[in-house]
């Protein structure tokens, strides 16, 4: 079997056209990376990725990748643990003060465990959101949540739509 190819002039020139505007980028790999984060000399919270990778692109916009997931720990005003956020992925855009934590993310605090597949922490404002996930809090209730927020402490919860389960405690039979 034979195949023909051919490129005319016009491909060349698209060609070239690609090529001059190819993204020039470097990449620095890290491994068992611990980054503490802290205010007025009071550890708020240590997070750790075992690869993280800052790409430098050619438009200044540098980022820091990590692909094989993050673990982060927060902290009280007494150094104990006070919650936690896992991810398989994550992104911190240093520009736009983002930090995006994809795929399996997991928030866990006192009051809730919030499972999403997608959370954005902005530093400028101090708040997290999510287009969508479930809040399952300790007696076992839940709400399937939209447009999830909340402060950076997870003090407080808000979204626009859900469905939820709740129990009651008591009987009901006697009312």
């Amino acid at each position: 079997m034979i195949l023909w190819s051919s490129c005319n002039e016009d491909d060349l020139k698209k060609a070239a056209a690609i090529s001059a505007s190819k993204v020039a980028f470097t990449r620095d790999r890290s491994l068992g990376v611990e980054v503490i984060y802290s205010d007025s000399a009071k550890v708020k919270a240590k997070g750790f990725a075992p690869v993280l990778d800052k790409v430098s692109p050619k438009d200044g916009k540098t980022y820091q990748e990590m692909p094989k997931g993050v673990s982060v720990d927060f902290y009280g005003d007494l150094q104990t643990k006070t919650g936690s956020i896992t991810s398989e992925y994550a992104i911190m855009k240093e520009t736009e003060q983002l930090i995006i934590f994809r795929k399996n993310v997991v928030v866990v605090t006192e009051n809730m465990t919030f499972n999403t597949e997608e959370l954005t922490w902005d530093q400028n404002k101090k708040m997290f959101f999510s287009p969508k996930g479930v809040v399952k809090r300790p007696d076992g209730s839940f709400v399937d949540a939209i447009n999830f927020s909340a402060p950076q402490d997870f003090s407080t919860t808000t979204f626009e739509q859900g469905y939820a389960e709740t129990y009651i405690k008591g009987d009901l039979t006697d009312q």
